[in-house]
Formats: structure tokens, sequence, C-alpha cells
């Protein structure tokens, strides 16, 4: 059997722009997917906490060290600039997998500059 549970996150990130002319995705920097090891074209849940909105979409690569966050296509009718999100992507894992597995978080400033990696296991002990 396989479940499935957040792989990663980039948590509390800022919106930059949304181009409704686009084809469709969320562009994000690329070093912070690289840092939450979320691949293009990857599937992603987006939560804009400024309005409650929550939707799939995939991610496409944006300039490395841009900050850059940016809803395209219908996508980019669910926020505005400056509203902070939300960007999870969902793994599948056997049980086995799950024995040493702990989501990474990808924690970043106002400007989408990354800050720190640390992983939910550390996060939940000092809460």
């Amino acid at each position: 059997m396989q479940r499935t549970l957040l792989l990663a996150k980039i948590h509390n990130c800022t919106l930059t722009g949304a181009n409704i002319n686009y084809v469709g995705s969320i562009s994000i920097d690329q070093v912070l997917l690289d840092k939450a090891g979320i691949l293009p074209y990857e599937q992603v849940q987006v939560v804009n906490n400024a309005n409650g909105k929550r939707f799939i979409t995939y991610a496409i690569p944006a300039d490395a060290n841009s900050g850059i966050i940016e809803l395209n296509g219908a996508a980019a009718r669910l926020g505005i600039m400056g509203d902070r999100l939300i960007i999870m992507a969902y793994g599948q894992f056997t049980s086995e997998e799950l024995k040493n597995y702990s989501p990474t978080v990808v924690i970043v400033d106002e400007k989408n500059r990354l800050l720190e990696v640390r992983y939910y296991d550390d996060l939940l002990t000092k809460v």
C-alpha cells in the first residue's frame, strides 16, 4: 500500500506577479524549487493565505535568485501581488519509505530569498 503525504513546501512566500495570458502554471524561483526538491512540471497545491483559495497546478522554473513567484493562466485570477502563499508538493510512499521520512520545508523572507531549509520533524519538536 502507498500513502500520499507532504513531500515538500515553500512556506509563506510572496506572490510577485500574475500573468493571465500565460499558458498556465506557477513560476517559482529555481533556487527554491531545487531546495524543496520540486521538479519542473511537478504538480503542486497552492494555498493563498490572503483569500483562502486553494488550487492545484504545476511548477515551472523562474530565473535562479530572482525571487519570482508568479501565478500564470487561469490561476492568475486567484491572487494579487503581495499575497502570501504556501506551495506544497506531495509524494506517494510505501510503509518502508516512511520509516526515515520527513517533509522538506523551505523558509523564505518577504522577498522570497532563501532563509533556511528545515525538516518537519525538526520543526514539530520546537512547537
